[in-house]
């Protein structure tokens, strides 16, 4: 199903819109730095289609949630189109399936990535200003303060990283057969 080169190119192409769409969500619930240069590439590669839809899907507290209609569905374009082109057909459920699932796992996967550099910068540059390093460590923090609530400190050894990525790579397990 997947060997099909047309099927990688619109996965490529939508994944990396979800992505940013994503990104732009995850920026917004952590209330990550607006001015940082990689956030205002973020806001103005998303807002052409927030944007009109912010005014018929209203904000519920700090939840974007025109940018988590947008994020269901570029999700659901490209489940619509992986179909599509394999010439298959699958009910209504499914498609709600797939996209929930699909939104979730990217989500996850977003986390993942964030963490690992967040992880690979404490190590070689705790001190980075850099201002991809500065969003990282934005968006990554409140999963680390959750995760520290729990799980204290060993002798200075924070722990948090590793139960994070068990807890994510576990559910990107649970989700990968629904994903597409």
């Amino acid at each position: 199903m997947y060997s099909d080169p047309f099927v990688m190119l619109v996965k490529v192409i939508c994944n990396l819109y979800l992505f940013i769409v994503l990104l732009r969500l995850v920026l917004q619930l952590t209330r990550a730095d607006f001015y940082n240069p990689i956030s205002q590439g973020i806001v103005k590669a998303t807002s052409p289609i927030v944007l009109p839809l912010r005014k018929v899907v209203p904000a519920i507290g700090r939840l974007d949630t025109a940018s988590l209609v947008l994020a269901l569905g570029v999700q659901l374009l490209t489940v619509f189109l992986v179909v599509l082109i394999n010439g298959v057909a699958i009910s209504p459920v499914s498609y709600a399936i797939f996209t929930l699932a699909g939104t979730l796992y990217h989500l996850l996967d977003l986390y993942f990535w964030a963490m690992l550099i967040s992880v690979i910068l404490s190590w070689v540059a705790p001190t980075a200003n850099h201002p991809g390093a500065l969003l990282v460590g934005q968006i990554t923090a409140p999963l680390y303060r959750a995760c520290q609530r729990v799980i204290p400190t060993l002798g200075g050894l924070d722990l948090s990283p590793i139960f994070i990525f068990l807890a994510i790579s576990f559910l990107k397990q649970v989700l990968a057969p629904y994903s597409i």
